[in-house]
């Protein structure tokens, strides 16, 4: 898919990774960008070619609203996203169905609304925001793992169901971005534009999944081996 011309929509556009999506896609000839975010007056909309537009992941008819408001979507971007960082055993289980309720069915129920709108414009693609985690999970993050893990199979359903359409599905997964949400983390952290170029060239590309950093090619490497290798690895 050529990005030159495309139309996108950015879900969580409003700082991190999906603001530099807009960046990207304003920089590569998007026609025009839909950024979206819970509180749309917090999006930067002063190029021309961007529309900010209310879209929040577990409130159903603000996205039924942005679909008619949409409808000539090509390119649809599924950024947004929470880190509760729950513990499953002990923590109140209430943040668990939250992160899944937005990583999971609220990413599901935004793809719904939006599928019919790619088919009628000719297929286009969508891009999941995914993780390394993903695949393997830490100390305090186990909602948020198991959240990603099954948005991540989601994303390997959804592409099988969306084929007939000519609608390609990505996964993108990285480590750690220089975001707010991994401020707290004293760890390596990848700029959040670097993000945004790899996926847009994988969507260039015509790629179903684009590994952005060696956390996530290195941990994608180990699944192939024995779990308990990895996570020593790991310093699990």
């Amino acid at each position: 898919m050529d990005v030159t011309g495309s139309i996108a929509l950015v879900t969580g556009a409003n700082r991190g990774i999906g603001r530099r999506f807009v960046d990207e896609l304003l920089a590569r000839g998007a026609a025009k960008v839909y950024a979206t975010a819970r509180r749309p007056e917090s999006i930067d909309a002063s190029d021309p070619r961007v529309e900010a537009l209310r879209l929040d992941l577990l409130d159903a008819q603000s996205v039924t609203d942005a679909a008619a408001a949409a409808p000539d979507v090509t390119l649809l971007v599924n950024n947004a996203g929470i880190a509760t960082r729950t513990r499953l055993l002990t923590d109140d289980l209430d943040p668990l169905r939250r992160e899944l309720d937005t990583h999971l069915f609220g990413t599901l129920g935004v793809i719904r609304a939006f599928a019919p709108v790619l088919a009628a414009n000719g297929g286009g693609a969508v891009v999941n925001m995914l993780s390394a985690l993903s695949w393997f999970a830490t100390p305090g993050a186990g909602a948020y793992s198991a959240a990603k893990a099954a948005e991540w199979n989601m994303t390997n359903a959804l592409r099988l169901e969306l084929a007939d359409q000519r609608t390609l599905v990505q996964g993108v997964h990285l480590g750690l971005a220089d975001t707010d949400m991994a401020a707290d983390f004293d760890l390596p952290k990848i700029d959040p534009a670097d993000v945004a170029r790899a996926s847009l060239d994988g969507v260039a590309a015509g790629a179903v999944e684009v590994l952005v950093d060696d956390t996530a090619r290195f941990v994608k490497a180990g699944l192939a081996g024995d779990p308990a290798e990895l996570y020593a690895k790991l310093g699990l």
